[in-house]
């Protein structure tokens, strides 16, 4: 895990957000994703710099849209996000759960 998967797990892990378990690392059809919560049906991607080249941000709609269809939310963050704002991001999730 990059130290931006590490810095939000320790946030995420033993159901400390309104009791939500959270899974790292999950399958979820033919993707992987960085976090997921079943009871409220909530992705987490956080992006790495590879992420914002054209070719980046092409898999990632690619990967959302299947997501979606499968009836998930997707919030994605930026490793800065998470590494400069962790308390910011804590507060979109809460909001969503």
């Amino acid at each position: 895990m990059t130290d931006a998967e590490n810095a939000l797990w320790v946030k995420l892990r033993r159901k400390q957000l309104k009791e939500h378990p959270f899974y790292r690392q999950k399958i979820l059809g033919k993707c992987i994703v960085d976090f997921y919560c079943p009871k409220a049906n909530l992705v987490i991607e956080l992006d790495g710099g590879q992420h914002y080249s054209d070719v980046g941000q092409a898999k990632d709609r690619v990967r959302e849209n299947a997501l979606k269809e499968m009836g998930l939310r997707v919030l994605r963050f930026s490793d800065r996000d998470v590494l400069e704002n962790i308390g910011g991001v804590m507060e979109v999730i809460w909001d969503c759960l």
